[in-house]
């Protein structure tokens, strides 16, 4: 395909978006369609698509329309494109602008618009992260950093560079965790690689993998996972030490996947139902993902302000019953990828409220930034027993 026809396929895809199907399923139907078109095509229009998603707003004043044609001229123009030389009409490639088209657009006005997050929510991204807001806001425009997850279990972080390395990916260790790397080149290759088909490494964020590290495990700890999903961080606690670890999912389909993660890892996991008291209760709970929008850029455009009402409530309810599973002296840590105060510490202080008798470890937050998405950790304990 050449670069225009890439730029019409990701308009078409962009289209179908906004007429509400998921990025992910209208990527998938393009590419059922298009056979012709080869892995470098079907990755080209991948990230025309989603970078089109993390910046709509933006993109839409510059290009004129919120359309897949309108965003695609948006970014192009974002990245000083020559669209003569795109806009042809020939073969395969988008239509000539049209005159309205060549006076179109405009420079995003400063605030929510050129940060490419809704009106309604600027507010509540500026109360939960002060002088970081547009920062954090800035760092969603861009795509996310990859990064890997060594198994502990199985290798130290530099021998598995040099085996990432045979395999033409390039990595160099992150700060942030202690197995964590990022991936500097050959990121693609992957998921096809020896090293991931035998658990070496797995694909994690390093703020996710930083708030595992902070987890007070011990050798021989009961360890609840109570909102496991596809159980990277049930991976990664099982990695760090010899657990006895449950994984439980409100949707056990959500799980589907972490049997054959856990045996290429070599790792035992029990997938429950929980019984009987633990000694640590990891709820990671359902929200926003705010902290992870670059990688889901659709969320940002999804969440209304009843949405989220409805994701404290629910947050609410994980966190009153994962603090049933914990034992007298247990540890209840909650956790979210979201940057959001609401989904966040006010979610921690209103069950400290509810619970008295709960008071609170430690807190801590990950931002977004170049580095690794934003997360959140609270670590409770009981102040009275039994």
């Amino acid at each position: 395909m050449t670069p225009a026809a890439r730029v019409q396929a990701a308009i078409e895809v962009l289209d179908r978006v906004l007429a509400g199907e998921a990025a992910e399923k209208a990527l998938t139907g393009w590419a059922r369609a298009s056979r012709f078109a080869g892995s470098k095509d079907r990755a080209a229009v991948r990230d025309h698509v989603f970078d089109a998603l993390r910046s709509m707003r933006s993109f839409a004043a510059r290009g004129g329309g919120q359309t897949g044609r309108g965003l695609m001229l948006g970014a192009l123009r974002a990245g000083g494109a020559a669209l003569e030389t795109l806009f042809t009409g020939t073969g395969y490639a988008p239509a000539p602008l049209n005159d309205t088209e060549l006076s179109a657009g405009r420079d995003p006005a400063p605030g929510p618009e050129a940060l490419d997050l809704p009106d309604w929510l600027w507010p509540l991204w500026q109360e939960s992260l002060g002088d970081a807001a547009a920062l954090c806001a800035r760092a969603l425009q861009h795509r996310a950093p990859v990064h890997l997850r060594v198994n502990a279990a199985r290798m130290d972080r530099e021998t598995a560079r040099v085996r990432l390395a045979d395999e033409g990916i390039a990595t160099e260790p992150h700060a942030a965790a202690p197995h964590a790397l990022t991936v500097l080149e050959g990121a693609r290759r992957i998921r096809q690689s020896a090293a991931f088909a035998e658990g070496l490494v797995e694909l994690q964020d390093a703020a996710s993998q930083a708030v595992v590290a902070a987890l007070p495990l011990r050798e021989g700890m009961r360890v609840l996972d109570y909102c496991a999903g596809g159980g990277g961080k049930a991976l990664a606690m099982a990695a760090r030490t010899r657990l006895e670890l449950v994984c439980h999912d409100a949707d056990p389909r959500r799980m589907r996947d972490l049997p054959a993660r856990a045996a290429r890892a070599g790792i035992a996991v029990d997938l429950g139902p929980p019984q009987g008291l633990f000694d640590l209760v990891l709820a990671d709970a359902p929200c926003s993902g705010s902290g992870a929008w670059r990688r889901a850029p659709e969320g940002k455009w999804l969440l209304t302000p009843e949405g989220l009402g409805r994701l404290t409530r629910l947050q609410d309810e994980v966190l009153d019953q994962a603090a049933r599973r914990a034992g007298p002296e247990g540890v209840l840590a909650y956790a979210t990828c979201s940057v959001l105060r609401a989904e966040n510490e006010d979610r921690v202080d209103a069950f400290t409220r509810r619970h008295p008798g709960w008071s609170v470890i430690e807190q801590r937050r990950w931002p977004i930034d170049a580095a690794h998405d934003g997360f959140f950790l609270a670590l409770l304990t009981r102040t009275t027993r039994g």
